[in-house]
Protein backbone atom coordinates (compact mmCIF):
# COMPACT_ATOMS: atom_id res chain seq x y z
CA UNK A 1 0.00 0.00 0.00
CA UNK A 2 3.10 2.09 0.06
CA UNK A 3 2.52 3.37 -3.46
CA UNK A 4 -1.11 4.70 -2.29
CA UNK A 5 -2.40 8.38 -2.47
CA UNK A 6 -4.79 7.83 0.87
CA UNK A 7 -5.15 11.67 1.23
CA UNK A 8 -3.05 15.01 -0.47
CA UNK A 9 -1.29 17.34 1.35
CA UNK A 10 -0.98 20.74 -1.15
CA UNK A 11 0.01 23.57 0.89
CA UNK A 12 0.06 25.95 -1.79
CA UNK A 13 -3.58 25.86 -2.61
CA UNK A 14 -6.59 26.53 -0.62
CA UNK A 15 -8.46 23.34 0.55
CA UNK A 16 -12.13 23.35 0.32
CA UNK A 17 -13.10 20.00 0.62
CA UNK A 18 -12.32 16.75 0.98
CA UNK A 19 -15.02 14.26 -0.65
CA UNK A 20 -15.78 10.67 -0.55
CA UNK A 21 -12.56 10.07 -2.76
CA UNK A 22 -11.95 13.41 -4.11
CA UNK A 23 -9.97 16.42 -2.60
CA UNK A 24 -10.67 19.91 -3.81
CA UNK A 25 -8.74 23.36 -4.06
CA UNK A 26 -9.21 26.81 -4.80
CA UNK A 27 -6.64 27.40 -7.92
CA UNK A 28 -8.47 30.99 -8.39
CA UNK A 29 -12.19 32.18 -8.44
CA UNK A 30 -12.99 30.39 -11.91
CA UNK A 31 -10.89 27.29 -11.51
CA UNK A 32 -10.46 24.12 -9.23
CA UNK A 33 -8.52 21.37 -8.66
CA UNK A 34 -9.65 18.46 -7.92
CA UNK A 35 -7.06 15.80 -6.88
CA UNK A 36 -8.81 11.67 -6.89
CA UNK A 37 -7.20 9.91 -4.37
CA UNK A 38 -6.94 6.20 -3.93
CA UNK A 39 -9.56 6.35 -1.29
CA UNK A 40 -12.38 4.21 -2.06
CA UNK A 41 -16.07 4.32 -0.16
CA UNK A 42 -18.43 1.64 -0.04
CA UNK A 43 -21.94 1.98 1.54
CA UNK A 44 -21.57 5.39 1.73
CA UNK A 45 -18.10 5.31 4.01
CA UNK A 46 -15.05 5.87 3.72
CA UNK A 47 -12.43 2.38 3.76
CA UNK A 48 -9.56 2.73 5.69
CA UNK A 49 -7.33 0.68 2.78
CA UNK A 50 -6.56 2.63 -0.05
CA UNK A 51 -6.56 1.24 -3.69
CA UNK A 52 -3.07 1.65 -5.27
CA UNK A 53 -3.11 3.76 -9.02
CA UNK A 54 -7.17 4.00 -8.16
CA UNK A 55 -6.79 7.69 -8.72
CA UNK A 56 -5.10 7.83 -12.03
CA UNK A 57 -7.49 5.15 -13.45
CA UNK A 58 -10.56 6.92 -12.49
CA UNK A 59 -8.91 10.19 -13.73
CA UNK A 60 -8.14 8.56 -17.69
CA UNK A 61 -11.83 6.78 -17.71
CA UNK A 62 -13.32 10.55 -17.09
CA UNK A 63 -10.76 12.07 -19.04
CA UNK A 64 -11.83 9.37 -22.02
CA UNK A 65 -15.48 9.79 -21.82
CA UNK A 66 -15.20 13.53 -21.87
CA UNK A 67 -13.46 13.69 -24.61
CA UNK A 68 -16.00 11.13 -26.20
CA UNK A 69 -19.18 12.68 -25.07
CA UNK A 70 -18.33 16.55 -25.30
CA UNK A 71 -20.63 16.86 -28.18
CA UNK A 72 -23.86 15.87 -25.89
CA UNK A 73 -22.98 18.99 -23.21
CA UNK A 74 -20.16 20.70 -22.72
CA UNK A 75 -17.93 20.08 -19.48
CA UNK A 76 -15.85 21.36 -16.71
CA UNK A 77 -11.99 20.72 -18.23
CA UNK A 78 -9.97 23.85 -18.68
CA UNK A 79 -7.05 21.77 -20.48
CA UNK A 80 -4.71 23.53 -18.15
CA UNK A 81 -2.42 21.03 -16.55
CA UNK A 82 -3.02 20.73 -12.85
CA UNK A 83 1.41 20.54 -12.34
CA UNK A 84 1.39 24.16 -13.33
CA UNK A 85 -0.85 25.42 -10.26
CA UNK A 86 1.09 23.34 -7.65
CA UNK A 87 4.09 23.82 -6.17
CA UNK A 88 7.35 21.92 -7.62
CA UNK A 89 7.01 19.52 -4.55
CA UNK A 90 3.47 18.71 -4.78
CA UNK A 91 3.68 18.13 -8.51
CA UNK A 92 3.93 14.13 -7.42
CA UNK A 93 0.77 14.33 -5.55
CA UNK A 94 -1.45 15.44 -8.56
CA UNK A 95 0.53 13.52 -11.78
CA UNK A 96 -2.22 11.74 -13.69
CA UNK A 97 -4.47 11.85 -11.09
CA UNK A 98 -5.72 16.04 -10.83
CA UNK A 99 -7.75 17.85 -13.24
CA UNK A 100 -8.00 21.92 -13.19
CA UNK A 101 -11.69 22.59 -13.77
CA UNK A 102 -13.70 25.61 -14.19
CA UNK A 103 -15.39 26.77 -10.94
CA UNK A 104 -19.37 25.97 -11.43
CA UNK A 105 -22.30 25.76 -9.29
CA UNK A 106 -23.47 21.85 -8.64
CA UNK A 107 -26.78 21.29 -8.67
CA UNK A 108 -28.25 19.91 -5.53
CA UNK A 109 -29.36 16.08 -7.17
CA UNK A 110 -27.20 12.90 -8.37
CA UNK A 111 -28.50 12.03 -11.52
CA UNK A 112 -28.81 8.51 -11.89
CA UNK A 113 -29.71 6.78 -15.57
CA UNK A 114 -30.69 2.81 -15.33
CA UNK A 115 -30.67 0.61 -17.94
CA UNK A 116 -30.67 -2.30 -16.29
CA UNK A 117 -32.28 -4.24 -13.16
CA UNK A 118 -29.43 -4.28 -10.58
CA UNK A 119 -29.01 -3.14 -7.30
CA UNK A 120 -31.57 -0.99 -5.11
CA UNK A 121 -33.86 -0.67 -8.40
CA UNK A 122 -33.98 -4.66 -8.36
CA UNK A 123 -34.56 -4.45 -4.52
CA UNK A 124 -37.74 -2.04 -5.01
CA UNK A 125 -39.10 -4.28 -8.09
CA UNK A 126 -39.27 -7.09 -6.02
CA UNK A 127 -41.77 -5.38 -3.91
CA UNK A 128 -43.45 -2.57 -5.81
CA UNK A 129 -42.94 -4.20 -9.68
CA UNK A 130 -41.34 -0.17 -10.01
CA UNK A 131 -37.92 1.64 -9.58
CA UNK A 132 -37.55 4.40 -7.99
CA UNK A 133 -41.68 4.58 -8.34
CA UNK A 134 -41.53 4.55 -12.07
CA UNK A 135 -44.14 1.48 -12.27
CA UNK A 136 -42.31 -1.42 -14.79
CA UNK A 137 -43.49 -4.51 -16.62
CA UNK A 138 -44.38 -7.73 -14.64
CA UNK A 139 -41.67 -10.92 -15.01
CA UNK A 140 -38.77 -8.65 -15.40
CA UNK A 141 -35.44 -10.84 -13.44
CA UNK A 142 -32.33 -9.63 -11.47
CA UNK A 143 -29.89 -7.68 -14.61
CA UNK A 144 -33.04 -7.58 -17.30
CA UNK A 145 -32.02 -4.79 -19.27
CA UNK A 146 -35.10 -2.36 -19.01
CA UNK A 147 -37.54 -1.49 -21.65
CA UNK A 148 -36.04 2.38 -21.60
CA UNK A 149 -33.19 3.88 -19.71
CA UNK A 150 -34.55 5.37 -16.61
CA UNK A 151 -33.68 8.95 -15.47
CA UNK A 152 -33.83 8.18 -11.30
CA UNK A 153 -32.40 11.12 -9.49
CA UNK A 154 -31.34 11.00 -5.99
CA UNK A 155 -30.39 13.57 -3.22
CA UNK A 156 -26.67 14.26 -2.20
CA UNK A 157 -25.98 13.24 1.02
CA UNK A 158 -22.90 14.02 3.05
CA UNK A 159 -19.88 11.96 3.47
CA UNK A 160 -21.66 9.27 6.13
CA UNK A 161 -24.83 9.80 5.15
CA UNK A 162 -26.97 7.45 2.38
CA UNK A 163 -28.30 9.75 -1.00
CA UNK A 164 -31.82 9.21 -1.17
CA UNK A 165 -33.96 8.46 -4.49
CA UNK A 166 -36.37 11.53 -5.22
CA UNK A 167 -39.15 11.48 -8.10
CA UNK A 168 -38.76 13.55 -11.28
CA UNK A 169 -41.44 15.67 -9.73
CA UNK A 170 -39.14 16.38 -6.51
CA UNK A 171 -36.29 17.41 -9.13
CA UNK A 172 -38.53 19.77 -10.65
CA UNK A 173 -39.15 21.16 -7.65
CA UNK A 174 -35.63 21.49 -6.50
CA UNK A 175 -34.47 22.71 -10.30
CA UNK A 176 -36.92 23.97 -12.08
CA UNK A 177 -39.13 21.96 -14.47
CA UNK A 178 -36.98 23.48 -17.45
CA UNK A 179 -33.63 22.56 -16.08
CA UNK A 180 -34.81 19.03 -14.84
CA UNK A 181 -35.88 18.05 -18.07
CA UNK A 182 -32.93 18.86 -19.21
CA UNK A 183 -30.84 16.94 -17.22
CA UNK A 184 -33.18 14.31 -17.60
CA UNK A 185 -32.36 14.52 -21.55
CA UNK A 186 -28.58 15.17 -21.23
CA UNK A 187 -28.12 12.07 -18.72
CA UNK A 188 -30.11 9.44 -21.01
CA UNK A 189 -28.36 10.85 -24.23
CA UNK A 190 -24.99 10.21 -22.83
CA UNK A 191 -25.79 6.90 -20.87
CA UNK A 192 -27.05 5.43 -24.37
CA UNK A 193 -24.23 6.64 -26.62
CA UNK A 194 -21.65 5.54 -24.18
CA UNK A 195 -23.53 1.88 -23.44
CA UNK A 196 -23.50 2.02 -27.18
CA UNK A 197 -19.70 1.79 -27.22
CA UNK A 198 -18.76 0.12 -24.48
CA UNK A 199 -20.97 -2.56 -26.13
CA UNK A 200 -18.44 -2.82 -28.93
CA UNK A 201 -15.76 -2.85 -26.03
CA UNK A 202 -17.37 -5.79 -24.08
CA UNK A 203 -19.19 -4.03 -21.64
CA UNK A 204 -22.30 -3.64 -20.54
CA UNK A 205 -23.16 -0.03 -18.27
CA UNK A 206 -25.91 -1.24 -15.90
CA UNK A 207 -26.48 2.37 -14.55
CA UNK A 208 -24.09 5.27 -14.48
CA UNK A 209 -24.61 8.26 -12.13
CA UNK A 210 -23.58 12.02 -13.61
CA UNK A 211 -23.11 15.35 -11.82
CA UNK A 212 -23.32 18.80 -13.41
CA UNK A 213 -23.39 22.35 -13.05
CA UNK A 214 -24.09 25.36 -13.97
CA UNK A 215 -22.20 29.16 -14.66
CA UNK A 216 -23.12 32.22 -14.18
CA UNK A 217 -24.88 32.35 -17.22
CA UNK A 218 -26.93 29.17 -16.24
CA UNK A 219 -25.49 27.04 -18.97
CA UNK A 220 -25.49 23.46 -18.17
CA UNK A 221 -22.07 21.17 -17.61
CA UNK A 222 -21.16 17.63 -16.93
CA UNK A 223 -18.59 17.88 -13.55
CA UNK A 224 -17.13 15.68 -11.25
CA UNK A 225 -16.54 12.40 -13.07
CA UNK A 226 -17.73 10.48 -16.11
CA UNK A 227 -18.82 6.68 -16.47
CA UNK A 228 -16.29 5.15 -14.28
CA UNK A 229 -16.33 2.15 -12.20
CA UNK A 230 -17.00 4.15 -9.18
CA UNK A 231 -19.78 5.94 -10.50
CA UNK A 232 -21.26 3.28 -12.89
CA UNK A 233 -22.01 -0.66 -12.77
CA UNK A 234 -19.61 -2.06 -15.43
CA UNK A 235 -20.39 -5.45 -16.42
CA UNK A 236 -18.66 -8.22 -18.48
CA UNK A 237 -20.98 -9.17 -21.59
CA UNK A 238 -19.40 -12.73 -21.74
CA UNK A 239 -20.58 -13.45 -18.20
CA UNK A 240 -23.96 -11.64 -18.29
CA UNK A 241 -27.05 -13.90 -17.55
CA UNK A 242 -30.32 -12.44 -16.79
CA UNK A 243 -31.53 -13.98 -13.70
CA UNK A 244 -28.18 -13.53 -11.47
CA UNK A 245 -25.98 -10.89 -10.65
CA UNK A 246 -23.17 -10.16 -12.96
CA UNK A 247 -19.73 -10.05 -11.48
CA UNK A 248 -18.43 -6.18 -12.16
CA UNK A 249 -15.16 -3.80 -12.97
CA UNK A 250 -16.13 -2.07 -10.17
CA UNK A 251 -16.36 -1.61 -6.35
CA UNK A 252 -18.74 -4.84 -6.16
CA UNK A 253 -15.88 -7.20 -5.28
CA UNK A 254 -15.24 -4.88 -1.79
CA UNK A 255 -19.27 -4.46 -1.44
CA UNK A 256 -19.65 -8.48 -1.56
CA UNK A 257 -16.69 -9.20 1.09
CA UNK A 258 -18.37 -6.55 3.49
CA UNK A 259 -21.54 -7.79 3.29
CA UNK A 260 -19.97 -11.23 3.59
CA UNK A 261 -17.96 -10.39 7.01
CA UNK A 262 -21.56 -9.11 8.05
CA UNK A 263 -19.97 -5.31 8.73
CA UNK A 264 -22.92 -3.28 9.81
CA UNK A 265 -22.08 -0.44 7.62
CA UNK A 266 -21.26 2.13 9.79
CA UNK A 267 -18.09 3.65 10.66
CA UNK A 268 -15.38 2.78 11.45
CA UNK A 269 -15.03 0.57 8.21
CA UNK A 270 -13.14 -2.45 8.28
CA UNK A 271 -9.10 -2.89 7.14
CA UNK A 272 -10.03 -5.16 3.71
CA UNK A 273 -7.02 -7.85 3.29
CA UNK A 274 -4.53 -7.25 0.93
CA UNK A 275 -5.81 -9.98 -1.75
CA UNK A 276 -9.16 -7.69 -1.67
CA UNK A 277 -7.91 -4.72 -2.36
CA UNK A 278 -5.23 -5.92 -4.93
CA UNK A 279 -8.07 -7.95 -7.07
CA UNK A 280 -10.09 -4.09 -6.57
CA UNK A 281 -7.36 -3.04 -7.86
CA UNK A 282 -7.36 -5.05 -10.93
CA UNK A 283 -10.75 -4.53 -11.92
CA UNK A 284 -10.18 -0.94 -12.16
CA UNK A 285 -7.45 -1.57 -14.61
CA UNK A 286 -9.18 -3.63 -16.12
CA UNK A 287 -12.37 -1.61 -17.11
CA UNK A 288 -9.64 1.48 -17.95
CA UNK A 289 -7.79 -1.31 -20.14
CA UNK A 290 -11.29 -2.83 -22.13
CA UNK A 291 -12.72 1.10 -22.73
CA UNK A 292 -9.32 2.23 -23.49
CA UNK A 293 -6.86 0.16 -24.45
CA UNK A 294 -4.41 1.72 -22.03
Amino acid sequence: MTDALFQTNIKSLKLLNRGKVRDIYEVDGEKLLIVTTDRLSAFDVVLPTPIPGKGQVLTAVSNFWFEKLKHIVPNQLTGISPESVVAGEEKDQVAGRALVVKRLKPLPIEAIVRGYLAGSGWKEYQESRSVCSIPLPAGLREADKLPQPLFTPSTKAEVGAHDENISFARAEELLGPALAAQVRDVCVALYVEAAEFAATKGIIIADTKFEFGLDEAGKLYLIDEALTPDSSRFWPADQYQPGTNPPSFDKQYVRDWLESIGWNKKPPAPQLPVEVAAKTGEKYREALNRLTGS
